[in-house]
């Protein structure tokens, strides 16, 4: 008789643990999975993204970034390993650029593929590459001294390509998009 109470005693216990483990998994929610910009300059910059994804390639722009501030730009697990940014000083001037050549406008924008920009009426960018590894979630940082190798010329059937420049150029005209 003992014996029953302790098994059932036990049996509680057991079930009242699983469910307090369920609830703190439920609670605690999936792990952030994201990508992310960080302004980590003196200055307002204006930052556009480009990814492959089973549709093909894709450019989306504008996000402005107040100095000093991180933007989530793509929400949940990343869909690829390379992304491409391009990112413009609208203070000082400059930009974070390199060879990847994608569409982009002077305002909001989501744009489908990245060939003859300029016969659809779109500006014709260069990009830089980043290579999350594969990861579920990303951050870059842009900062005033920003530097790697140079980068080759997209092509919409080549991809991924070598990592792209993208040092700002101090001096250079901030442009109009804003």
């Amino acid at each position: 008789m003992r014996q029953g109470i302790y098994s059932k005693l036990m049996l509680s216990a057991l079930l009242l643990s699983a469910i307090s483990l369920a609830a703190l998994a439920a609670s605690a929610g999936p792990a952030a999975a994201d990508f992310r910009l960080c302004n980590n300059t003196g200055s307002r910059v204006g930052a556009a993204i480009g990814y492959k994804d089973a549709q093909g390639w894709t450019t989306e722009g504008w996000w402005n970034l107040p100095s000093r501030t991180c933007e989530t730009i793509l929400k949940g697990e990343l869909v690829a390993r390379y992304y491409y940014v391009y990112a413009i000083d609208y203070d000082r001037g400059g930009e974070w650029m390199g060879q990847a050549f994608m569409c982009t406008r002077d305002r909001e924008f989501t744009i489908r593929g990245i060939s003859d920009c300029l016969a659809h009426g779109f500006d014709r960018t260069g990009f830089f590459e980043v290579d999350t590894g594969e990861q579920k979630s990303w951050t870059v940082q842009l900062t005033e001294s920003n530097e790697h190798q140079a980068a080759k010329p997209l092509d919409s059937s080549l991809s991924p390509i070598p990592p792209a420049s993208f040092a700002p150029i101090p001096g250079a005209p901030a442009g109009t998009k804003k």
